[in-house]
């Protein structure tokens, strides 16, 4: 019996995917699992977010800021479903909505026959009251209204029923065809007008082949034991300031379907708290408090829901943690993405978890380099470890296509191939990205340069990727003054973007001056990146709709603090970062300004806008700001202390790597949102992408440009590991007095 006086359910095991680690071979499950996934669990608490609802009096649906509310005490799989609750009254009407929750990457098309989902009533409904359902695909194009009771019959009190509609049933009767595996919307209808109230709880809406469904899923009072799938063996548990990481090793066996997290409070009963798909053995238990022991056991699951024998029960106890310690724990998750969840074969970073997993980034991969380079100093990590990682990394950069020397913004993480993930002309070299691959490299280069053999090796390899970089044809001609920022066999220079200041990209410069082989004249740095002519203000101008600082130089007061150099107000916080991970820009000044000092203008600029809250967002204060680039609630936006470029959303790297800058402002930052919104915002590679407290969303993603700084730049803060390493290249401090003596000539 595995149900409660609060849960209603056979086998409630939790579909928390967005709170899971996914391992090497596991990252490679994402793109499956959402070819079948419309709804699972909702990450908040209250109205789920991709969702919606209206009613037409006398008829009444519940809804919780225009979303449908989220039952978090009677649910199919831990820890909620949703609630559909209605009275159906003639000349009225309502309409409830669940979207497929789309994000970065992710291709809405379903693979299967048959829509599935479940459903339970703590009442009886009869056939004929119980809604009609609709769907509709990404082209707005919608089906027919089919009655729901045809498929459910009479609802049986406190029994959970799994539903399963063919999609063929589905007739367009839009104007164009209805595309059944573009589906992007369920939508529940009014039926006939009975006048009374129902509640309908619904949870596990997916697509799939009915064939592979055959031995559906029966919802009763127990459970079968599968002799098929044995035990997750070694199972660990960890516990720290307010939460548990649980780890086991993986089953091999292609019956396995999901493993299941259980978890035992202080000697209760064990109860179901999540799963995690085949291949992924981490899962990370957000408790709240500190002194609270908990017992974990782990089983796996096939597809029918059956389960292995329970592994060992593991036990950990959450405490306190000092300042010192929580940085260590917040490197560590956030350093996972890059070694838990890097491609299989290609060892790089994936773009983004979930997402698309073919994709690895290949700036993403250079700030994942240096992130692995802190966690075998932080030996979360073997040395050993790290150097087979990083020759794996080498070994594909090697195979991979180069235009002149520089890699693609995106590559095919399984045969390298070049992606071209934003338009058809972005197929060729990406000298941005590989700027930020080579800082990485570099940092690695300086860290094992040992006297083995395998060092010796890896330090010869990185040395001629980077010899082999032709950062002058990057010119576009031998007389240009500036960097480019693509090119492509294809498409020549089409895209033209040339690379000036002030945004995340002076490590460009600065490694082009520097390079061996194929260096640039220093002056492109000022005629280039600080370039103070028309085609700089213009390109500024262009982007930031502002004049302030499109001249380069700034020297305007934003909340009592100047800002020498930079766009309006500063602009998003990682131009603060990318540049500066490798590069350690302490005492590093040109005729315009120290830029540690300036990078920390931009941060305290930003720290002081989001106390103010001119947008009066909810949340935003001295424990919540950072306003930088993602992926928000209403899609991407380069958020940024200005009123026109801030819409609710914080990323939470923006204060958190900007420790060096705002030691105390971002401790507090970090405290808050693992302390206090941790039950939302944390999950096991550290704080999620972003979250809008005012919209009521948090995002399902972690973003690989974002992960890495957090833990690279609390090292450079706290250590200075990085900073060192990159520093220590023997190209770099001949760059610097080039440099020098070029601004000298300048003024």
């Amino acid at each position: 019996m595995l149900t409660s006086s609060h849960s209603r359910s056979t086998y409630p095991f939790s579909v928390l995917w967005f709170c899971v680690v996914f391992l090497s071979i596991a990252a490679q499950a994402d793109t499956e699992y959402y070819k079948h996934n419309i709804f699972d669990s909702s990450l908040e608490p209250d109205a789920y977010y991709y969702s919606a609802g209206k009613a037409s009096l006398p008829s009444e649906l519940e809804l919780d800021r225009r979303r449908l509310p989220v039952s978090n005490d009677v649910f199919m799989t831990p820890p909620n479903a949703l609630r559909l609750k209605w009275r159906s009254v003639a000349n009225g009407g309502w309409e409830a909505e669940v979207r497929v929750m789309n994000f970065r990457n992710r291709e809405i098309k379903f693979r299967g026959d048959t829509l599935y989902f479940w459903c339970y009533s703590e009442k009886s409904i009869p056939p004929d009251v119980l809604p009609l359902i609709q769907i509709q695909d990404t082209g707005e194009n919608f089906s027919n209204l089919i009655p729901l009771g045809k498929f459910v019959g009479n609802v049986t009190p406190g029994k959970w029923v799994q539903v399963h509609i063919p999609l063929a049933e589905f007739k367009t009767t839009s104007i164009h065809e209805l595309e059944v595996s573009r589906l992007n919307k369920v939508v529940f209808t009014q039926n006939e007008s009975d006048s009374i109230e129902h509640t309908l709880i619904l949870d596990e809406i997916s697509v799939d082949n009915s064939a592979a469904m055959s031995n559906k899923a029966m919802a009763n009072d127990s459970f079968s034991q599968n002799a098929k799938l044995s035990a997750p063996q070694n199972v660990q548990a960890r516990g720290y300031d307010r939460h548990v990481d649980i780890s086991w090793n993986s089953i091999d066996n292609k019956a396995l379907a999901r493993y299941v997290v259980y978890r035992s409070i202080d000697g209760g009963d064990f109860k179901p708290i999540g799963i995690q798909v085949p291949g992924v053995n981490r899962y990370s238990d957000f408790l709240g408090k500190v002194g609270v022991t908990v017992r974990y056991k782990v089983a796996a699951s096939d597809r029918q829901f059956n389960l292995s024998r329970f592994s060992n029960v593991v036990t950990a106890t959450t405490r306190e943690l000092n300042d010192d310690e929580l940085l260590t724990m917040l490197q560590e998750a956030c350093f996972r993405y890059y070694w838990e969840g890097a491609h299989p074969v290609a060892g790089m970073t994936l773009e983004n978890i979930p997402g698309d997993d073919r994709i690895v980034a290949t700036g993403a991969s250079g700030f994942g380099i240096m992130a692995l380079i802190v966690g075998v100093d932080r030996q979360f990590i073997t040395r050993q470890q790290g150097l087979e990682r990083l020759s794996q990394i080498v070994t594909f950069l090697e195979k991979a296509p180069r235009y002149h020397g520089a890699w693609p913004h995106f590559m095919d993480g399984n045969t390298g191939a070049s992606l071209p993930v934003f338009d058809a002309i972005d197929n060729g070299g990406d000298l941005v990205e590989t700027a930020f691959l080579m800082e990485g490299l570099l940092a690695a280069r300086q860290y094992y340069s040992g006297s083995t053999e395998a060092e010796k090796s890896l330090f010869r390899r990185i040395s001629h990727l980077w010899e082999t970089v032709e950062w002058d044809w990057y010119r576009q001609t031998p007389q240009s003054d500036a960097l480019y920022w693509h090119w492509s066999p294809q498409w020549s220079w089409y895209i033209n973007h040339r690379l000036t200041g002030f945004n995340e990209a002076m490590i460009v410069y600065l490694l082009a001056i520097a390079s061996p082989t194929h260096g640039v004249p220093a002056g492109l740095y000022y005629s280039g990146w600080a370039n103070q002519e028309d085609v700089g203000a213009k390109y500024r101008e262009g982007w930031s709709n502002t004049h302030e600082g499109y001249n380069y130089v700034n020297g305007n007061t934003y909340y009592g603090i100047k800002l020498d150099v930079g766009v309006g107000s500063g602009g998003p916080l990682f131009f603060a970062h990318y540049s500066y991970m490798g590069f350690d820009a302490r005492g590093i000044h040109d005729r315009f300004t120290d830029y540690f000092d300036n990078n920390r203008e931009m941060a305290e600029i930003n720290l002081a806008y989001c106390e103010q809250n001119p947008g009066h967002y909810k949340g935003y204060g001295s424990d919540f700001w950072g306003l930088t680039a993602s992926d928000g609630a209403q899609g991407y936006l380069p958020h940024e202390p200005r009123p026109q470029e801030d819409d609710g959303t914080m990323t939470f790297t923006g204060a958190l790597a900007s420790f060096p800058y705002t030691p105390k402002a971002s401790m507090d930052m970090f405290k808050h949102v693992y302390r206090d919104l941790g039950n939302r915002s944390w999950g096991v590679y550290g704080p999620r992408d972003a979250m809008n407290l005012s919209e009521n969303w948090v995002s399902p993603i972690f973003m690989g440009l974002n992960q890495a700084p957090i833990t690279v730049m609390i090292e450079n803060y706290r250590t200075g590991l990085i900073w060192k390493l990159f520093m220590s290249n023997p190209e770099i401090k001949p760059m610097l007095e080039i440099a020098r003596a070029s601004c000298r000539e300048r003024v």
